[in-house]
């Protein structure tokens, strides 16, 4: 899914229930977490004050994660965001950090590209599937913050669909190979 023009707002009743107005029905926190995976910015406002909650709704998500086991925060660097809240690093840590993630987005990225440029195995069967499984662990371990703007030129798209195309013929030839083998194979066992 690509990266929406506008955030999808979320409000929260007094009941702390969070209401997605673009559907018109109520969504957990895993919802929104699913909606930020697939590459959606979400804010999430107290109807009644009208402030803005998405940060502390956001921790919450990252809290829950951290605390079912799927650890992506060793724990120094928890150690030192503690810290920074009581240094004069303070001021440092958000610009620090967001210019960290985004060096990995762009790492990540360039990976994927280069895997699949560079990737002899692209027309083995199955090979497909295993690179998407590459990249939904990727994803997973950076917290689906893969910049989703880098959408593949006209001339990328133009190269995908004939190594495509030419991956198919190799299976066809595969499986014409393949069949050729069991008949000589029944024949043999006859």
């Amino acid at each position: 899914m690509g990266k929406s023009e506008k955030s999808l707002l979320i409000k929260r009743y007094a009941s702390r229930r969070l209401y997605n107005t673009e559907t018109s029905d109520y969504v957990t926190l895993e919802d929104i977490a699913e909606f930020i995976r697939d590459g959606r910015e979400v804010q999430i406002i107290d109807l009644k004050s009208g402030d803005d909650l998405t940060r502390q709704y956001l921790l919450q998500i990252i809290a829950e994660h951290e605390s079912r086991g799927e650890n992506v925060l060793p724990i120094n660097v928890l150690n030192d965001l503690v810290r920074s809240y009581t240094t004069q690093a303070t001021s440092m840590v958000p610009d620090f950090l967001s210019a960290s993630f985004e060096m990995l987005q762009k790492g990540q990225s360039q990976m994927m590209e280069n895997m699949a440029r560079a990737n002899p195995l692209a027309g083995i069967p199955g090979m497909d599937a295993m690179r998407a499984q590459q990249e939904a662990f990727l994803k997973a371990m950076t917290g689906g913050m893969q910049a989703m703007n880098t959408m593949p030129a006209a001339d990328d798209e133009t190269e995908a669909e004939t190594a495509q195309e030419e991956g198919e013929e190799d299976l066809d030839a595969i499986k014409k190979q393949l069949a050729e083998l069991q008949n000589k194979l029944s024949k043999l066992g006859k």
